[in-house]
């Protein structure tokens, strides 16, 4: 009767572990996913800052003509 309860033990652990790594692993890719929106974020105001600076110099080169 030793060996089944054990076994019955070490599944319940080995479950519990799994459990806390799904945990883990959820809140590192809740973590990444709000990175990679702030990342987006940041790279679509750069893109309209050159925007920006590539139509004022398109003007400044009309100027010059």
């Amino acid at each position: 009767m030793l060996w089944p309860m054990l076994a019955i033990a070490l599944g319940f652990c080995g479950l519990a572990v799994l459990g806390v790594l799904a945990i883990r692993v959820f809140i590192e890719v809740q973590r990444l996913g709000r990175q990679v929106a702030d990342t987006s974020q940041e790279i679509n105001k750069a893109a309209e800052n050159l925007e920006r600076a590539a139509e004022n110099l398109a003007r400044t080169g009309e100027a010059w003509r």
